[in-house]
C-alpha cells in the first residue's frame, strides 16, 4: 500500500477538549485516486494535514511507501515532506513575485545545488498541464484555473509519492474545475500518480476511484466508483439484458 492510516485520533486540547478524528483507518493503494468527502467540521482538513505531516495526530499510525513517517524526526520529517509529498491548496499559496516558472521550480531548489537540471523538469511540467507558452507570467496575469495549474506543477517537481489536494477546485468556476478535474486523472492514470483529494462537490465522483466519507471524525464508509461513466452504462447495459432475459 502507498498510504496506510491505523486508528488514526486528533484531539485538541481545551476547556472542551475537541475530537476532531475518531480512530481512522484506511489503505491506499499505489496509483489510487481517492476523494475524502463529509460535511464541514467532518474532519477532512484534519485527516489530510496528519498525512501531510502539517499536523501530529494524538494517536495511531500513518506509513507511506513502507516508512513509518510518524516516527521520524522533526528533520526528517521536513525532508520527507519535500521530497515525498506534493500540496495542492485552495488559496493556489503562490509567490506572487515570481513567475510561474519560478514558482514551479522554487522547491526544487531548496534540495540542490545545481538549478538546470530541475529547471528542465519546471518547464516540461508546465508544458503538461497546458501552460507552455506562460512561463513568463505573474500569478496576477493567470486566471484561477492556470494560478492551479501552476500550483499542481509546483506539487509534482520533486516526483513525490503521493499528491494531497484540499478543495483544489473550490475556488474555481465549472469549467475551469473540470480542466484540473481531468489534469488530476490523466496524472493519475498516465503517470500512475497517487492522489488523495478532499472535496465538496458531488459531481467530482467521476473523476476518482473511491470515496472516503467522513462523519464527526470517523470514516462512515467507502464508496468505490466505477472505472469509467461508459463503464457504468455497460454495467447497467448488461443488467438491463440480464432484467428483459428474465421476463
Amino acid at each position: 500500500m502507498m498510504i496506510s492510516v491505523s486508528k488514526l485520533t486528533r484531539t485538541y486540547p481545551g476547556i472542551v477538549p475537541i475530537k476532531a478524528l475518531k480512530g481512522v483507518s484506511f489503505d491506499v493503494a499505489r496509483g489510487e485516486l481517492v476523494a475524502i468527502m463529509g460535511r464541514s467540521g467532518s474532519g477532512k482538513s484534519t485527516l489530510l494535514h496528519q498525512i501531510g505531516l502539517i499536523d501530529t495526530p494524538t494517536s495511531g499510525s500513518i506509513n507511506i511507501d513502507g516508512t513509518d513517517v510518524l516516527a521520524l524526526t522533526e528533520k526528517e520529517k521536513s525532508h520527507f515532506r519535500l521530497t515525498s509529498i506534493g500540496f495542492i491548496f485552495q488559496e493556489y499559496a503562490l509567490i506572487p513575485e515570481l513567475t510561474a516558472l519560478e514558482n514551479v521550480h522554487l522547491p526544487a531548489m531548496v534540495q540542490e545545488s545545481r538549478a538546470n537540471p530541475r529547471k528542465k523538469r519546471a518547464i516540461e511540467l508546465l508544458k503538461r498541464v497546458g501552460l507552455g507558452s506562460r512561463l513568463d507570467h505573474y500569478p496576477n496575469e493567470l486566471s484561477g484555473g492556470e494560478q492551479q495549474r501552476v500550483a499542481i506543477a509546483r506539487a509534482l517537481i520533486n516526483e513525490p509519492k503521493i499528491l494531497l489536494a484540499d478543495e483544489p477546485t473550490a475556488n474555481l468556476d465549472s469549467v475551469s474545475s473540470r480542466v484540473v478535474l481531468e489534469l488530476f486523472r490523466s496524472l493519475n492514470r498516465e503517470l500512475k500518480q497517487t492522489i488523495l483529494m478532499i472535496t465538496h462537490e458531488p459531481e467530482d465522483k467521476e473523476f476518482v476511484d473511491r470515496i472516503l466519507w467522513l462523519s464527526d471524525g470517523e470514516l462512515e464508509k467507502v464508496e468505490a466508483i466505477p472505472t469509467s461513466v461508459e463503464g457504468m452504462r455497460r454495467i447497467l447495459s448488461v443488467d438491463d439484458t440480464k432484467k428483459q432475459e428474465k421476463k
